[in-house]
């Protein structure tokens, strides 16, 4: 009799519904088609115009004055770049506003440094650690490197490989602090001049205004484009910088996720 209802136990459990695996997928982060403008617009060639590209972005600093960010990100701005360090000196007055507030917006947001070539790396990156919270959340920290023969201060230029050395030490110290890759964002003089594609293990952020920079950047991978610094956004008064992330909506979630 036993032996019988443990037969009958085991066969109704074999029966019963089972419960379904759960997953734990990241969702995918909501892009918002851009609405913005430019006042002066570029005729792209076809294929090559930004607007192919389906995630766009802004970079910003002081110099935009007071920010909307739920307006900016309603309107389209899907990640954006702040400005917080120069040199080893110079800390943006926008910059600590400008973090809390786009992420209160749930714009994903990093943070850039302006590289003064009259200054050790080792320096520059040691302000700028001090200066960024280590965010989980933050997009990778940037190395902003252009020649900037206008400066009252630090108009000078250094030999190539004397600038592919610094930037890999500035590199490498931000991505031992934050344990992220890092973004090198550059021109195309500055690229040209000291052969930047020699850098590995970064991601570049190439400004390219007036060509697309397969054209501008022949063979060089890139993750973000900078096509205008005469973009109109809503909730933000001036012109301002516009960039295209390269790649489609779930590699910029994903990247986002990492």
């Amino acid at each position: 009799m036993k032996r019988a209802l443990l037969i009958l136990l085991i066969a109704l459990a074999a029966c019963a519904p089972r419960p379904r695996a759960t997953t734990h997928e990241t969702p995918a982060f909501p892009v918002i088609a851009p609405n913005f403008g430019d006042s002066r617009p570029v005729d792209w060639p076809a294929g090559q115009a930004p607007q192919r590209h389906p995630v766009h972005g802004i970079d910003v600093s002081v110099w935009q004055g007071a920010i909307d960010w739920p307006t900016a990100r309603a309107s389209g701005v899907n990640f954006a770049f702040l400005k917080a360090t120069e040199g080893g000196d110079r800390f943006d007055a926008g910059f600590t506003q400008n973090w809390a507030a786009a992420r209160a917006a749930g714009v994903p947001r990093g943070a850039y440094h302006f590289f003064y070539h009259c200054r050790p790396a080792i320096e520059q990156a040691r302000w700028f650690i001090a200066h960024v919270p280590n965010d989980p959340a933050a997009l990778p920290p940037v190395l902003d490197m252009e020649w900037n023969a206008h400066s009252p201060t630090c108009p000078g230029r250094r030999p190539a490989a004397e600038v592919r050395r610094e930037a890999r030490i500035f590199l490498d110290a931000i991505t031992r602090a934050y344990g992220k890759r890092p973004v090198l964002y550059t021109t195309v003089d500055f690229y040209a001049d000291n052969d930047l594609w020699q850098l590995k293990g970064v991601d570049f952020w190439l400004r390219s205004t007036a060509k697309h920079p397969s054209d501008s950047f022949p063979g060089q991978h890139w993750l973000i484009w900078q096509y205008t610094a005469t973009g109109q956004v809503p909730g933000i008064a001036g012109p301002v910088d516009l960039n295209a992330f390269a790649g489609s909506r779930a590699s910029f979630a994903a990247w986002v996720a990492r």
